[in-house]
């Protein structure tokens, strides 16, 4: 049955195809020359997913799915088919609502919107295909403080144990567990909000891309870049007023360590005053976060009484001009912009100049599916399409997070 309403639908697309190009051939106008191309692009474009679509049912079969069967049966070996958000008639439809406004068909409304309206609904769901792409470029090609956090899925509102998010080990003839091993355990609690973040497009980056793949592609890159930018910054220093908390803002850390200029290029005094009080469950798991700046001006110029250089031999950093991260003490080092971190010669007495932590001590909840509305602006008299997502972050353990502040 599926087969052949594709079937049906790619002679309509070839029909409509011949009948554009003759209309070509006998036009005199430039301008319907151009829209009939355009229209020829796009058609072009269905005509292909059309037969992709047919040749993986094809396939399918010979593998031994049948589609129709396991929909009678019910057998959930249907790899995918019963989610809506990802089939190609809702990719279709998603790109119609953004470049064009056409509403969302009604079966796919569910929590979305009917097309262009004025109220506070979600709009339409991002496809799943999009979501995919943008999860695998937010955890490994952007954002270089997100991608290391912890991520999640529960539910907000709810206190959760912090214990209760992190698995444990226990011999199965253990009946008790001795006072040593529980005073290791984190008995506070952990609560996430519903935090709404949006990303604003303006309606002319997204309306002439005509290729579905390639709208798609462009579609990922904006949520992408815009998203982990904000949540790296959000993950060190956000309020917690509508948005995660950040580790500069969070009262549970208390660690801090107050380095003078001198003592950042003095490699005795990171010795003494922050690994000798690293405990030992956390020593071997941290990592820094700084500025190219506080690393090349402070860290990369420690010297010894006579003035030779012994960084590389006193801490073994390594960080090469073509890098955003090294080696500072055998810990891996971060670099940041300073927007999101303050460089230390620039910044004031007490502000946060670098950070060590176990990245994931801190954890991202959020349902990770975006929806995309699309209103108009009456000030700048343009569209604009408003990517929305639910998310919040804390720290779970403070014990090995400690903030370098700049001295006096």
């Amino acid at each position: 049955m599926r087969r052949k309403i594709l079937e049906a639908r790619l002679a309509k697309l070839i029909q409509r195809q011949e009948e554009l190009k003759k209309r070509a051939e006998g036009s005199q106008s430039v301008d319907e020359l151009r829209d009939i191309q355009t229209r020829l692009a796009e058609i072009a474009d269905d005509i292909a997913d059309t037969r992709n679509e047919i040749e993986a049912l094809d396939a399918e079969k010979r593998d031994g799915f049948d589609p129709a069967k396991a929909m009678k049966t019910g057998t959930p070996e249907n790899r995918g088919a019963d989610d809506k958000y990802a089939s190609l008639e809702y990719r279709r439809a998603f790109k119609a609502y953004v470049q064009a406004g056409i509403s969302i068909p009604a079966e796919y409304r569910s929590g979305g919107d009917a097309g262009v309206t004025s109220t506070t609904d979600l709009g339409a769901i991002i496809p799943t295909t999009v979501m995919n792409e943008f999860i695998k470029s937010a955890s490994k090609v952007y954002g270089q403080v997100y991608s290391k956090v912890r991520k999640i899925n529960i539910k907000g509102g709810v206190k959760f144990p912090i214990s209760d998010l992190k698995a444990k080990f226990k011999w199965i003839t253990e009946s008790t567990v001795s006072p040593r091993q529980e005073a290791g355990n984190i008995s506070d609690y952990v609560e996430f909000s519903y935090n709404i973040g949006e990303i604003r497009v303006a309606q002319t980056l997204l309306s002439s891309i005509v290729a579905l793949d390639a709208f798609e592609s462009e579609v990922v890159k904006i949520m992408t870049e815009a998203y982990v930018e904000a949540m790296d910054k959000s993950i060190i220093s956000g309020t917690g007023n509508g948005q995660p908390l950040g580790i500069v803002n969070d009262p549970k850390v208390t660690n801090v360590v107050t380095m003078s200029g001198g003592d950042l290029s003095d490699w005795k005094k990171w010795r003494t005053k922050l690994f000798a009080n690293v405990p030992l469950s956390k020593r071997g798991q941290g990592e820094f976060l700084f500025t190219s700046s506080t690393v090349e001006s402070y860290l990369l110029t420690m010297q010894d009484s006579v003035g030779r250089p012994i960084f590389r031999e006193a801490t073994e950093l390594t960080v090469n001009d073509s890098n955003v991260a090294g080696k500072f003490f055998g810990r891996e080092v971060t670099l940041v912009e300073p927007d999101v971190i303050a460089d230390a010669g620039t910044a004031s007495p007490g502000d946060v100049i670098g950070i060590y932590w176990v990245p994931s001590d801190y954890c991202i909840n959020s349902q990770m599916r975006f929806s995309m509305k699309r209103y108009f602006d009456e000030d700048k008299n343009e569209w604009v399409n408003k990517l929305i997502v639910i998310a919040d972050g804390k720290i779970l353990d403070p014990a090995g997070c400690w903030l370098i502040k700049k001295g006096s």
